[in-house]
């Protein structure tokens, strides 16, 4: 059944990541508000409660909405269809794309110390990489401007991927779909979302620090903000308690699918589990502890596309929405669907999760009303300001 908004308060612990990385100046961009917080907040559950009880549509979907040390858990549906448990904000889901963010994070806080800089290419960092790749940076990586092929567009990662769901390669190999391919432009030019872009910068990232990705995601970002519940798991094993992830197929009962992938097959790209919790304290502040430079936009929308008007900045995508502006990232995979996103300043934030894939590609019929929930958790943390 559905279940309606649940107010939550609480009084947050300062960010430490914004000690971390050089703090810019803090500002966000605004457009028209809404009235109030009380509408926002209404029109946030309403459109949640339609969306669990659409036809095709996920089982569950759960919002925060943080506005300063305010705290709004927004729930609707199941998390588990099976006992219907409600979604909560400390279940683990797989977030999916929204790893790329701390993909950046780790990226960045070792640029701003000098282990790496934004100007490190693939031939100074990892050799071994095809010669015709050698010229991208880690800056055309961060923000999808390297040309780099996709390697989970593929049809021969597909094939492996179903063939062996459950075996992932090690990372290195996820390049091996596209090793032969041509860049798809010169670097620098252009814009393309690629999952490649995100594995390349992990392997940058483990051949500055001698250390695994993994390891260094926990030292220099988990850790610090006190990510206790979020991982870059190996395998297909969800963390107790999470959220499950179905495909949904009416009028068969839904097919869960929360351990169905192993994590390896997306790794640096994808492979992050997190809560909804811990994802929201770790948008606010990444957005609140970047440089100028790292918002820096292009045109290009995020995969699948976020609230407003889409550009991509190093690690994260800025949304220009008719409420304001904010700075996050958005993914899906299979049985997962997630938002996440905050102000300049860190201090109004937001994430979206549901328990299906809903996406451009993925249940196409029912991502415009996802994406219109991105837009409404927005404005409702712009609320009141």
């Amino acid at each position: 059944m559905p279940r309606g908004r649940r107010g939550r308060r609480a009084s947050v612990a300062a960010l430490t990541v914004v000690t971390l990385l050089t703090t810019g100046v803090a500002h966000a961009a605004s457009g028209t508000r809404p009235p109030n917080p009380q509408a926002a907040d209404a029109a946030l559950d309403q459109a949640l409660t339609k969306l669990v009880q659409t036809k095709g549509g996920p089982p569950g979907a759960i919002a925060v909405v943080q506005r300063g040390d305010a705290i709004d858990a927004h729930a609707a549906g199941a998390g588990e269809v099976a006992g219907g448990t409600p979604p909560g904000v400390d279940d683990a889901v797989r977030i999916a794309n929204v790893s790329m963010a701390f993909n950046g994070a780790a990226a960045l806080l070792l640029v701003s110390d000098g282990t790496l800089s934004l100007s490190d290419s693939i031939g100074k960092r990892l050799p071994t990489l095809p010669r015709a790749w050698r010229r991208v940076t880690l800056r055309q990586a961060l923000q999808h401007t390297s040309g780099l092929p996709d390697f989970s567009t593929t049809k021969a990662w597909q094939q492996a991927v179903n063939a062996s769901p459950l075996q992932p390669p090690p990372p290195p190999q996820l390049l091996s779909y596209v090793r032969s391919k041509p860049l798809d432009f010169a670097p620098g030019s252009a814009y393309r979302f690629s999952n490649t872009d995100n594995v390349v910068v992990g392997l940058m990232i483990e051949a500055a620090t001698g250390s695994t990705y993994a390891d260094v995601l926990q030292a220099r970002v988990d850790a610090p903000l006190g990510l206790t519940a979020t991982s870059l798991p190996v395998d297909s094993t969800m963390p107790s308690p999470y959220i499950r992830g179905y495909a949904v197929h009416p009028p068969n009962a839904p097919e869960d699918l929360s351990e169905g992938l192993a994590a390896g097959w997306l790794w640096a790209a994808g492979g992050n589990v997190s809560t909804q919790t811990e994802t929201n304290r770790f948008i606010r502040a990444y957005v609140a502890g970047a440089t100028s430079k790292q918002l820096t936009s292009v045109a290009g929308q995020s995969n699948p596309p976020g609230p407003g008007t889409n550009a991509s900045g190093l690690g994260v995508f800025r949304y220009q929405t008719r409420c304001g502006t904010v700075y996050g990232h958005t993914g899906s995979v299979p049985g997962y669907t997630q938002f996440a996103a905050a102000t300049r300043d860190g201090s109004r934030s937001t994430t979206v999760a549901v328990n299906e894939q809903v996406s451009t590609t993925a249940n196409v019929k029912i991502f415009p009303a996802l994406r219109r929930i991105f837009e409404l958790a927005t404005c409702a943390a712009f609320a009141g300001s």
